[in-house]
């Protein structure tokens, strides 16, 4: 290489310890642009100035490359450009004014009310302990938008509370009031009844009293003494496979979208659902505005008769 990519990937390698995989994509991103500067006659890659960048830049957005893809070359010239700067191989770093490819934010995930109804009627099939965990643990999520770890770390003292109500600690130890529906608070009191139950059964000649002091509303044997938030996540899976629906499209996170959608889609305004998420910025909570939006297009692209394909479009 006549210019300096070389020494600036030893310097990678050297005293940042990057791996082979690594190496080679710098290698390659910085391949890409000196390229382009020289099919268009720009110069040499260590010379090149910002409006130069810039055109790269829009060249790769126009062959179609994704904005995630683009931001990672971006990256890679970031950090060659600071290195030659800081060596003083150059007076000023072109990149220092650009902006990185705006990605926006991928749509979540959202189960259809007839999915959801699915995964309880198939929760309320399993007999015993298990089955009114998991109808408590689909009820509570589905009807409050608990994170999981919210949900995972309930205590005891939450079904004993005021019934209308979860006081629930979320990020930053800030504490939000919840409502609870009719049919989750009743999932809630019929698991917390055969909790007791289950756990006040003698085993092995002596009373469990170690599970029945548990703290936890959904106590378990591990370290941290609840359920953990992978272990919701396979009951869910395993679920939904029970159900006929795609265990890749289940989380406790989609319940917590679902909850949020379905809301927004009868009638609930942003703030009241900002509130019980538990979302500081209410611009979090506008994404699920543009699931809606999205649902809606899809609903005119797909139904309206004069959309594309329609019978009244083909008759005009």
């Amino acid at each position: 290489m006549p210019d300096h990519r070389e020494i600036f990937l030893e310097m990678l390698a050297a005293e940042r310890g990057a791996a082979a995989n690594t190496l080679e994509a710098y290698r390659r991103d910085l391949r890409h642009l000196a390229d382009f500067l020289a099919t268009g006659g720009r110069g040499g890659i260590d010379t090149v100035g910002t409006a130069d960048l810039r055109a790269f830049l829009a060249a790769l957005t126009a062959a179609g490359l994704l904005p995630r893809t683009a931001a990672r070359r971006l990256s890679a010239l970031r950090q060659y450009y600071r290195f030659l700067h800081s060596e003083g191989l150059r007076d000023d770093d072109p990149t220092a004014t650009l902006d990185s490819p705006r990605q926006g934010r991928a749509l979540p995930k959202i189960l259809s009310e007839d999915e959801v109804e699915r995964l309880l009627a198939q929760a309320r099939r399993q007999p015993g302990l298990e089955g009114a965990r998991l109808v408590a643990i689909l009820e509570l999520l589905y009807a409050t938008g608990l994170r999981v770890s919210e949900l995972a770390s309930l205590p005891l003292s939450a079904a004993f509370r005021d019934p209308r109500v979860l006081i629930v600690e979320g990020k930053g130890a800030k504490e939000r009031m919840v409502p609870l529906s009719e049919p989750a608070l009743q999932a809630m009191q019929a698991y917390r009844q055969a909790r007791a139950h289950h756990l006040a059964q003698p085993r092995a000649g002596k009373r469990a009293n170690k599970a029945v002091e548990s703290k936890w509303l959904f106590p378990s044997g591990g370290r941290g003494g609840h359920l953990t938030r992978q272990r919701i996540g396979q009951l869910l899976k395993a679920l939904a496979l029970d159900a006929g629906i795609d265990p890749s499209k289940i989380s406790p996170h989609v319940l917590r979208h679902a909850f949020a959608s379905h809301l927004l889609n009868r009638g609930a305004d942003l703030r009241s659902v900002q509130q019980m998420l538990g979302h500081a910025d209410i611009s979090t909570t506008q994404i699920y505005t543009h699931v809606l939006n999205e649902r809606l297009k899809a609903l005119v692209r797909d139904h309206h008769p004069l959309a594309k394909g329609g019978p009244l479009a083909k008759d005009g």
